[in-house]
């Protein structure tokens, strides 16, 4: 449950206007959000967006909403979002149901990149196609997954990681290796791409 700030006085008398959305035409945070707006005060929401049916206003969405455009929303409440993703997920492994991996703010693939033009634009700048920080709800960190649709930026970024680096004439053979292996499977681990330099010693090592 989330409470504003500002309560609404009715005659000698503050009280406090609630809303309680369902999820069922997938529109519970928006009417709740419409709610706020409208002078409501305190939202009726479930992490993970868990309830009868379709489910209720999902909190982890509602609060990420207020904070990304307090522009649009200022109105502030008192949770501390670094714990939405460790909540999500304490949760899950309470009721034994996990989140599907594309739900907002805490499923899995909310801040998993494998487009190479994703890829591209997250390394070169985070905010091009995050509007919040992984950090910022309490994920680690983004995560960068290698497959077929990788470009050599996200490649080669892993790569340095590793402790590699490799010239110009070097990069072409490496990623149409790389392309193969993609082509078989799903997606490629650093096991993988240690197999793909094999003869290679790592930079950090070799100076």
């Amino acid at each position: 449950m989330i409470r504003t700030i500002k309560e609404k006085v009715v005659g000698d008398r503050e009280i406090t206007i609630s809303v309680h959305c369902h999820n069922d035409l997938g529109l519970a945070v928006a009417n709740s959000l419409a709610a706020i707006e409208a002078g409501a005060r305190q939202v009726e929401c479930t992490i993970n967006g868990i309830g009868e049916r379709a489910g209720n206003a999902s909190l982890e969405e509602f609060v990420m909403a207020s904070a990304v455009r307090s522009d649009k929303i200022p109105y502030s409440n008192s949770i501390d979002t670094r714990q939405l993703y460790p909540s999500s997920q304490m949760l899950s492994s309470i009721i034994g149901f996990g989140v599907q991996p594309n739900k907002a703010i805490v499923g899995r693939n909310a801040f998993a990149h494998e487009a190479g033009i994703h890829q591209h634009g997250v390394l070169s700048n985070p905010l091009c196609y995050e509007i919040m920080t992984p950090e910022s709800v309490g994920v680690p960190q983004n995560d960068i997954v290698l497959g077929k649709h990788s470009g050599r930026h996200a490649l080669l970024a892993r790569f340095g990681e590793l402790g590699y680096e490799f010239d110009a004439g070097e990069i072409g053979d490496i990623y149409s290796r790389f392309v193969a292996l993609a082509d078989k499977k799903k997606n490629i681990y650093d096991q993988d791409l240690l197999a793909l330099v094999s003869n290679r010693v790592p930079t950090a090592v070799a100076a």
